[in-house]
């Protein structure tokens, strides 16, 4: 009867503790309510504002990532040729080496022709190396130097060949990477060159795409100009002068002797060499006669006719 007894007092205990500790915390959250002081209007509105600055961080955001991608820049390489008339060779070419320094170019080509008999214009080739973005404005320059014959420019567009050489290089890089890491793990000589094998044939292939890919950049970095220039032909040094011509007689005829006296004593050497043969062949054809005439009816027959006349 005891224990019985024990048992439901404990219990109401419990229970009473527990119904104690929810009237404590409903009463401490209420005094929390009535105690915090109600925000003023600003406020309020401050607060919503900041309830609704991550809504709209989120709808920038979307709006951002919707933007269309700009498109890079074309990478291109350009050339362009030029060709024109100019009164003096010489001192075009001084002018354009003028103008490429002042345009922070590079002459890289220099090709001239002198007048000759079939060609009587001094004409000269110019292969010139400038920023691409000075391209435009050193045509203009040049084009001032002369009459323009004709002019034109080309562009091919790398930019496929550079994104995949950037890719294979990245991919080859990564190779590298994970090859270094398993030759630092092999155990055994044999794995160790293999693994080294691998290695030094992906570095050669990373070289030669990096050279590769810096010439493109390079080509497109900068342009080239081949000018061509030619003198102009004035009536005046169509005809040569008369001393030019006494002189141009005077040395072809020396030169024509001087070739006849050549030929004469390489005659000669040619029959002093061949002497022998000749004499043989002088003797054959006097002993025929000697021997034609002896022997000959009508040869003999005269002196006796004669004799009995």
């Amino acid at each position: 009867m005891s224990a019985s007894t024990k048992l439901p007092r404990t219990s109401a205990l419990f229970v009473s503790a527990l119904l104690g500790g929810l009237i404590f915390t409903s009463c401490a959250s209420s005094d929390q309510s009535t105690s915090r002081p109600a925000l003023p209007p600003m406020a309020a509105d401050g607060a919503a504002n900041q309830a609704m600055a991550p809504a709209n961080e989120g709808s920038i955001s979307e709006k951002a990532e919707a933007a269309p991608i700009t498109r890079s820049r074309p990478q291109l390489i350009k050339k362009a040729a030029i060709s024109l008339t100019v009164n003096s060779v010489d001192q075009t070419v001084d002018a354009v080496s003028q103008i490429i320094n002042k345009q922070q170019g590079d002459l890289i080509g220099l090709k001239q022709q002198q007048p000759k008999n079939d060609n009587p214009r001094h004409t000269a080739t110019i292969q010139l190396r400038l920023p691409e973005n000075r391209l435009e404005s050193t045509l203009e320059e040049l084009a001032k130097l002369g009459t323009v014959e004709s002019r034109n420019i080309t562009a091919e567009d790398v930019g496929d060949r550079l994104v995949d050489f950037q890719a294979r290089l990245t991919n080859l890089q990564k190779t590298e990477a994970n090859l270094q890491k398993i030759m630092d793990r092999a155990g055994s000589v044999r794995d160790v060159l293999s693994v080294a094998q691998e290695l030094s044939n992906v570095r050669q292939t990373i070289e030669q795409i990096n050279a590769q890919l810096k010439s493109l950049q390079n080509q497109v970095a900068y342009s080239t100009i081949t000018l061509n220039l030619a003198a102009a032909v004035s009536s005046t040094t169509s005809q040569p002068a008369f001393g030019l011509q006494v002189q141009e007689t005077w040395n072809k005829s020396t030169h024509s002797l001087s070739s006849f006296s050549v030929g004469l004593l390489k005659l000669g050497i040619w029959l002093i060499v061949y002497s022998p043969y000749l004499l043989i062949f002088v003797a054959l054809v006097y002993g025929f006669n000697r021997w034609r005439r002896t022997h000959s009816p009508r040869l003999r027959q005269t002196p006796e006719s004669n004799t009995s006349e």
